[in-house]
C-alpha cells in the first residue's frame, strides 16, 4: 500500500488529502463521489490521479460536454440546442472572450493566419491537439508532425471513403434553427428524382418555378416529423359534379401510404363539400392495398381569428402542435386578391374552404414546417415562387398563389411530385447515415422494415386501379375534363406509367 499526498488551494483555505492506493485500484471512489465540483476539478487539473472517467464523481451534480465556438455562431448554436433539448440540453452559455485567442496575430501555436473579409475564425482539432494529449498522458516516447507539415500517405483521397459514407448537412428550418444529415449517395438519388419530375410535358414554363434541392429539403423535414397533415383538392371543373380534377388525390395517397408504412401519424384535410367524395376515395384506396388502413379525414372552417391555431395546436397552444409538417399537393391556393383561380383565370372561391389559413398559421408555430406541391403556380404553397409565376406562367399575374410554403416541389404533374416524395422518404429511411441521425439525434426508435416500406411505394398497377376508381367516381382530367385514363390531358399509359417506372428504378438502384 502506498500513500500519495495531493495539495490544493480553495480560496484562502489550504487543504490536504491523504490518498490510499493498493497495487490494483484506488480506494477512494466514495471520496471522489462526495467531493464538491470545484474541488474535484482542481484535483483533475493537478493530473496526479490518472482520472480518465468522471462517471459517478461529485454525486448530485450534472456532468456535461463543453463546446467552444466563435461568438458569431453562438446564437445559432443555442437555437439548435433549444430546438433539440432532448438529446442536446443546454445547461449554460458563457460570455464571449472567456476562452479563445485574444489576438489572432499571435496564436499559441504555429504561424498567424491572414484573415480576409467574411472569414470566420474557428477552433480546429489539428495535430497540436494530439501533441497536447501526448504531453498530458506523459508518454515516455511519441512521434508526431511539426506544425504545418503533415504526414503524406500513399492513400488516394477517393479510396479513403466511398460516396455512400460521406455525410451532407442540410438546413430544414430557420425558426428554430434545425438541420438534418443524409449520405451524399442518398442525396444524389433524391436530386435525380427532382430532375425526373421536373420535365414540362404541358409546356407551361414550370422550369422557371423550380428551385434546386427543394425536394430533398422538404423530404428531410417530413422525415423528421412524427405527425403530418395533407391537403389536396382543386375544383377546377366548376360546371361538373364533382368539380375536382384527378391530379392531386393519387399523389396525396402515395405520400400517405409511405407515411403509414413509416409509422407516422397522418391525416387529410379537405373541403367540407368534398368530404363524402374523399371518404369514398380513401375507402377504395384501402381495398386496393394502397393504404393499410383508413386515414382520418378532416375539414376546416374559419370561425374566428384563432381558428387555424386551434385546429393545428392543442387548445391553441403553439407550444403543443398536433402536426409537425403540413403538405399541400395540387390544392387550390389563394391569390393576392383573396380569390382562388383555375388556370383559365376563372374564380372558384365559392368551392374552396380557407385551408390556406392553416399554412399561414403554421408560419407562426415554431418547429412546424410546410411543403407545397404544384405544377402551375396557382396551388397552395407556390407563393414562394409567385414572382416567377407572374412573369412566366400564362395568366400568372392573376392566378398566382400568394401563400408560401417552406418548401416548394414543382413537377410537370403534381401527382408526380407526390410519387417523388414517397420515393424520397423511402430513400432517406434506408440511408444508414440519415437513419442513425433520426435515432441518435431526434430520438426515433430503431426500425428495419425495408420490405414494408418498399411495398408502400406507388406502382403502375396500384395507380392504374386508383385512376379507374376516380373515373368511376366522376373525377375528371384537369386540362380536358375527360373521364378517361388520363391526368392533365396526358394518357396514363406510356406517360404517367413511364414516370412511375423511372422513379421506382432510381429508388432500387
Amino acid at each position: 500500500m502506498t500513500y500519495n499526498e495531493v495539495f490544493f488551494q480553495t480560496g484562502a483555505l489550504s487543504m490536504k488529502f491523504v490518498i490510499m492506493q493498493t497495487d490494483e485500484e484506488m480506494l477512494l471512489t466514495g471520496g471522489l463521489k462526495s467531493l464538491l465540483p470545484h474541488v474535484l476539478r482542481r484535483i483533475i487539473r493537478l493530473n496526479r490521479l490518472n482520472i480518465s472517467n468522471t462517471s459517478g464523481m461529485a454525486e448530485g451534480y450534472k456532468q456535461a460536454n463543453v463546446v467552444i465556438l466563435h461568438k458569431s455562431l453562438a446564437n445559432d448554436f443555442e437555437k439548435f440546442c433549444r430546438a433539440n433539448d432532448g438529446p442536446l440540453p443546454l445547461l449554460y452559455r458563457s460570455q464571449p472572450g472567456l476562452l479563445g485567442i485574444q489576438d489572432l496575430s499571435k496564436p499559441d501555436y504555429g504561424d498567424p493566419v491572414h484573415l480576409h473579409p467574411g472569414d470566420i475564425p474557428v477552433f480546429w482539432a489539428c495535430g497540436v491537439t494530439g501533441a497536447e494529449a501526448v504531453i498530458s498522458c506523459r508518454a515516455p516516447l511519441a512521434f508526431t508532425h511539426s506544425p504545418g507539415c503533415m504526414f503524406i500517405t500513399d492513400l488516394k483521397n477517393n479510396n479513403v471513403r466511398s460516396l455512400r459514407g460521406v455525410p451532407q448537412v442540410h438546413c430544414i428550418s430557420q425558426d428554430p434553427l434545425h438541420f438534418s444529415i443524409v449520405s451524399a449517395e442518398a442525396a444524389q438519388k433524391i436530386k435525380t428524382l427532382e430532375t425526373l419530375i421536373g420535365i414540362d410535358p404541358g409546356d407551361r414554363g414550370i422550369i422557371h418555378l423550380q428551385r434546386q434541392d427543394e425536394l430533398l429539403k422538404a423530404c428531410l423535414a417530413i422525415s423528421h416529423a412524427q405527425s403530418v397533415l395533407i391537403t389536396t383538392g382543386f375544383p377546377t371543373h366548376f360546371t361538373y359534379e364533382p368539380p375536382e380534377e384527378n391530379d392531386g388525390p393519387p399523389g396525396a395517397l402515395a405520400i400517405a401510404a409511405i407515411l403509414q408504412a413509416l409509422e407516422k401519424e397522418v391525416a387529410i384535410v379537405t373541403d367540407q363539400r368534398a368530404m363524402d367524395l374523399n371518404k369514398k376515395i380513401i375507402e377504395e384506396a384501402v381495398q386496393l392495398g394502397i393504404l393499410k388502413k383508413p386515414i382520418p379525414l378532416l375539414s376546416y372552417q374559419r370561425e374566428n381569428a384563432d381558428s387555424a391555431l386551434k385546429f393545428l395546436c392543442d387548445s391553441g397552444n403553439s407550444g403543443r402542435p398536433r402536426y409537425d409538417h403540413l403538405i399541400a399537393i395540387e390544392r387550390a391556393g389563394m391569390a393576392a386578391d383573396g380569390n382562388y383561380y383555375n388556370a383559365r383565370k376563372v374564380n372558384i372561391k365559392h368551392l374552396v374552404d380557407p385551408i390556406d389559413e392553416l399554412f399561414l398559421a403554421a408560419q407562426t408555430i415554431p418547429g412546424v414546417t410546410t411543403t407545397g406541391v404544384g405544377d402551375g403556380g396557382n396551388e397552395l404553397g407556390m407563393g414562394k415562387v409567385k414572382d416567377a409565376v407572374k412573369k412566366h406562367i400564362k395568366n400568372g399575374d392573376v392566378i398566382a398563389c400568394d401563400v408560401e410554403a417552406d418548401f416548394t416541389v414543382v413537377a410537370g404533374v403534381s401527382n408526380w411530385g407526390g410519387y417523388a416524395i414517397a420515393c424520397a422518404l423511402y430513400i432517406l429511411r434506408t440511408c444508414e447515415i440519415h437513419d442513425r441521425y433520426l435515432r441518435k439525434a431526434v430520438g426515433f426508435p430503431q426500425s428495419s422494415r425495408r420490405m414494408v416500406w418498399l411495398s408502400a411505394l406507388p406502382s403502375i398497377s396500384k395507380e392504374e386501379k386508383l385512376l379507374k376508381t376516380l373515373v368511376r367516381l366522376g373525377v375528371r382530367s384537369g386540362k380536358t375534363a375527360s373521364l378517361e385514363m388520363e391526368v392533365d390531358g396526358l394518357p396514363f399509359y406510356n406517360t404517367h406509367s413511364f414516370m412511375i417506372e423511372k422513379l421506382l428504378q432510381e429508388v432500387q438502384k
